[in-house]
């Protein structure tokens, strides 16, 4: 943490000059120079449709801080510098009332830009995007009352899936706490159990050492979000900062993991040596040890499958990938784990869509279960080896122990390695066409073919995740963004967008259905007005699809409210994202046939800045393989979709 304030601290005079004219940019509302040409063409634009007079010169620019490091500033204005001393440089927030006064220290800040998104989810799921797609701390910024309590769903989503964020809140001013105050929600109390730590700051000296912790406790140990609730006048109070105050978690430090013993590392080998069917089961724990990873499967040659979090944790195209396991995942990694003689489950935690019936799974196979959450371990599956610890250091361990090794045990496993390869050619991923329909599965494969599988992935939740999931080839770690725990539709398009602030100029992809697409779609805002390169390709069949699936197969296709078009006029397509997209000022096309589909999608990727390609595909498309809930291996069905009468 030390290094990173440095860090940060030796930029801030470097940068200051830039930010304030970006500063003063802002404060004459004339949108900021961003994204080079794209950029300009569209204040051009701007000015076309409404002329302005040409604004008279500024005046000279005035310190953004006119305060030395001994004098007093505000709370709110510490809090901001606290956030740049933990190396933040970008923030997503909301302004309200009971936060109007971190805005106002945000903009004297020479290094920290807030992005505006046009709701606190939408905001709070952006943070969650660029921390996923980054392995960076996202902070999210709202007011007090709806503003805070808009971030819920983002923050249980970022406690399931281990994302670290920290949220920080404006509160009504102390004599008001608890009064029923305007706006006023305990917001501290209404996240507790979805949060990884929260605070209530009652003292403006305690800002510093509360920001650091926050830090700490969202980056270290299992990641998560932790939420700082600052009243008002708290951000209001003037004092002088002691930045080298230390952190107080003498509890949380002391049960932080330790590094992996050599004894327990030895035994995973010796269990390694003694199969002859191992299976690697990857998850989200392993996002920041692809290279361990790949290293530890060329040192012994163990196949791998990966749950809907550790997709590009291990490249997918990689021969001994059996890509994705669970109720959607591929026959033959259902199968493999289903026929181990050994799991190796490296930062799992053996959720339900990927078990099933939690008896069956992997009942022939003797368990190592290596993660950093203690609370994991033995949860939900018993295993025979159980390592508390980071992984990444617990395969730099044993790979280490087999470079030492004079035993390779890579060429053990040629057997299994071809019943697996079978296995893939029999049960291979595959649908159906039926004429100029577009499979949704299809888009998505020209997708991968013109990016190369280069692209950062999110989406939204329900079919189209799952296809996504399926047909996209997944080569690093943090290309892949969903709400994989929480399930949170409307998490596409906001992550997208945070992803493309992570990641300045690369192309990032929102693979959407209409349902999700339709949860957030006033973010559209945020990726025009900033001329992000994120794509949105909407997979759209006028229905919530994965509940539709369902009620096929469970519930004699009966629709209990799934349809989202016009019931009069079941011929058109409704809403309208295309003229929708174009009221944003952001292109879009709209394709009904397949033989439309790779063009569009190329002219899609070719065009600078957002673009939106709604893509109108059959509702009666099912996701397939599925392991009905509750099932095991030999309950998965292989076909059939909503054309048939089950």
């Amino acid at each position: 943490m030390a290094t990173t304030a440095a860090a940060a601290a030796a930029t801030l005079s470097a940068a200051a000059t830039a930010k304030t004219g970006r500063k003063n940019h802002q404060r004459h509302h004339l949108l900021p120079a961003r994204r080079g040409s794209a950029a300009a063409a569209a204040a051009v634009r701007c000015s076309a449709v409404s002329p302005v007079t040409p604004p008279s010169p500024a005046p000279p620019a005035t310190p953004l801080r006119p305060w030395g490091p001994a004098e007093p500033r505000k709370g709110a204005d510490i809090l901001v510098e606290a956030l740049e001393r933990c190396g933040v440089s970008n923030v997503f927030a909301y302004p309200g009332g009971a936060s109007m006064e971190i805005h106002q220290a945000l903009t004297r800040s020479p290094v920290i830009t807030n992005h505006l998104f046009r709701h606190e989810q939408g905001e709070a799921f952006a943070a969650s995007g660029y921390a996923r797609a980054s392995g960076r701390v996202g902070v999210c910024v709202a007011t007090s009352g709806p503003g805070a309590t808009n971030l819920v769903s983002a923050l249980a989503d970022a406690l399931l899936d281990s994302v670290p964020m920290v949220a920080i809140t404006g509160q009504v001013p102390r004599r008001m706490i608890g009064t029923d105050a305007f706006q006023e929600t305990p917001i501290v109390e209404v996240t507790r159990s979805i949060t990884k730590h929260n605070y209530l700051v009652l003292d403006v000296e305690d800002i510093p050492r509360v920001i650091q912790e926050a830090f700490f406790l969202s980056s270290s140990g299992r990641p998560g979000p932790v939420l700082v609730d600052i009243p008002k006048d708290i951000q209001q109070q003037m004092a002088v900062p002691v930045w080298d105050t230390s952190m107080n978690l003498p509890g949380y430090i002391a049960r932080l993991p330790k590094p992996p013993a050599t004894e327990l590392l030895e035994q995973v080998l010796r269990l390694v040596g003694e199969s002859r069917r191992p299976i690697l089961y990857v998850g989200g724990g392993c996002s920041a040890s692809g290279d361990e990873l790949r290293q530890f499967v060329e040192l012994t040659g163990i196949p791998v499958t990966t749950t809907l979090m550790g997709l590009g944790n291990f490249p997918s195209d990689d021969p001994l990938s059996l890509r994705m396991l669970g109720m959607h995942g591929t026959v033959y990694a259902n199968y493999a784990v289903d026929k181990a003689d050994l799991l190796l489950a490296f930062g799992v935690r053996f959720d339900d869509r990927v078990t099933g019936k939690i008896e069956a799974f992997a009942s022939r196979a003797k368990i190592v279960h290596i993660d950093i959450d203690p609370a994991e371990i033995g949860k939900n599956k018993q295993p025979h080896v159980s390592i508390c610890a980071d992984v990444k250091l617990a395969l730099q361990g044993l790979n280490a122990l087999l470079e030492q090794s004079t035993t390779k045990t890579s060429s053990d496993f040629s057997a299994w390695h071809n019943e697996l390869d079978q296995q893939k050619r029999e049960f291979p991923l595959g649908y159906k066409t039926f004429g100029e329909e577009i499979p949704p599965q299809y888009a998505i494969q020209v997708l991968d073919e013109l990016t190369k599988g280069e692209a950062i992935i999110a989406t939204g939740v329900g079919q189209h995740q799952m296809w996504a999931a399926q047909y996209y080839t997944y080569k690093r770690p943090r290309q892949w963004l969903s709400s994989a725990g929480l399930g949170a539709m409307g998490f596409g398009l906001p992550a997208a967008a945070g992803a493309s602030v992570a990641n300045p100029g690369v192309t990032v992809v929102d693979i959407d259905g209409d349902g999700s697409f339709l949860m957030n779609i006033q973010e559209l805002a945020l990726i025009r007005i900033e001329n992000l390169p994120v794509k949105v390709m909407v997979l759209n069949n006028q229905h919530l699809g994965m509940v539709v699936q369902w009620e096929d197969r469970f519930y004699k296709a009966n629709r209990a409210h799934t349809y989202l078009g016009n019931p009069e006029c079941e011929s058109e397509i409704y809403p309208d994202f295309v003229t929708i997209a174009k009221g944003f000022n952001i292109p879009a096309v709209r394709v009904t046939k397949k033989s439309e589909v790779r063009a569009a999608i190329k002219k899609m990727l070719e065009t600078p800045g957002p673009y939106l390609l709604d893509i109108i595909v059959p509702h009666q498309e099912h996701v397939l393989p599925m392991i009905p809930s509750g099932g095991a291996f030999k309950d998965m069905i292989l076909d059939g979709d909503g054309r048939t009468v089950y």
